[in-house]
């Protein structure tokens, strides 16, 4: 019975830390290919049991130009920007500013993220860096009874910072395809078109020989009728 006690207690516990794990603040999705345009989800859940989520705040890694927000009813957004370290090269031109942080805030207690819920936050940014890369957002969540959950950890932290892994460029990959198809069609073409001409000259060069031997038979025949009528003629003569 002990035994069976101890499992039992085990089993709960093995529920218990995906439900914990899965109760962080996270960006979804968690990767994004290098300089593409996505929407980023900043996700954020709601821990406690008693108070509800009235702010959060995201600090954005060095390299983001641009950061445009979804509205979200209830809340309001402030975009902080500072000047870049190092300068972002876009189709309109060098950008020395980009944005250091996003804060939503809620309007009302009645607006923010009650316990047992979670809301999504979505950013719509251009992803800097190169493959390999991985982007740090810390973040701070502020609760209505004043307590500040703190997302700036190390991934095996209690309260881990959001981040996003920077895959190869979407480019790469098509411009790769496409260099390769083109090749492939290169290559075979010529080889196509040399075998359809082949085949076509055979083919006329057959009809004619077969031709030329029809004629050729008919005028035999027709010599050999002539022939044999002309020495019947000649039997009946002598």
């Amino acid at each position: 019975m002990k035994r069976i006690t101890l499992a039992s207690v085990a089993a709960a516990g093995a529920l218990v830390v995906p439900a914990a794990a899965q109760a962080h603040v996270t960006l979804q999705p968690k990767t994004a290919a290098a300089g593409s345009y996505v929407v980023e989800d900043v996700r954020v859940p709601n821990e406690t049991d008693d108070a509800v989520t009235t702010k959060v705040a995201v600090q954005l890694p060095e390299g983001f130009a641009e950061a445009s927000y979804q509205s979200v009813p209830g809340w309001t957004v402030k975009v902080v920007k500072e000047k870049l370290a190092t300068p972002v090269k876009t189709d309109d031109g060098e950008v020395t500013e980009g944005v250091k942080s996003v804060t939503w805030t809620a309007k009302t207690k009645a607006d923010g993220i009650a316990p047992g819920q979670f809301q999504d936050f979505p950013l719509s940014v251009q992803i800097p860096g190169k493959a390999g890369d991985t982007l740090t957002f810390k973040a701070l969540q502020t609760y209505s009874d004043g307590t500040v959950a703190r997302w700036i950890g190390a991934p095996d932290a209690d309260k881990p910072a959001p981040q996003v892994a920077v895959t190869a460029a979407a480019d790469d990959h098509h411009a790769a395809a496409s260099a390769g198809t083109a090749t492939t069609e290169e290559t075979s073409a010529p080889a196509a078109a040399v075998s359809t001409a082949s085949d076509g000259s055979d083919g006329d060069d057959s009809n004619t020989l077969a031709i030329i031997a029809l004629v050729v038979g008919a005028l035999g025949l027709a010599a050999g009728g002539a022939g044999l009528a002309s020495a019947r003629r000649a039997g009946r003569t002598l």
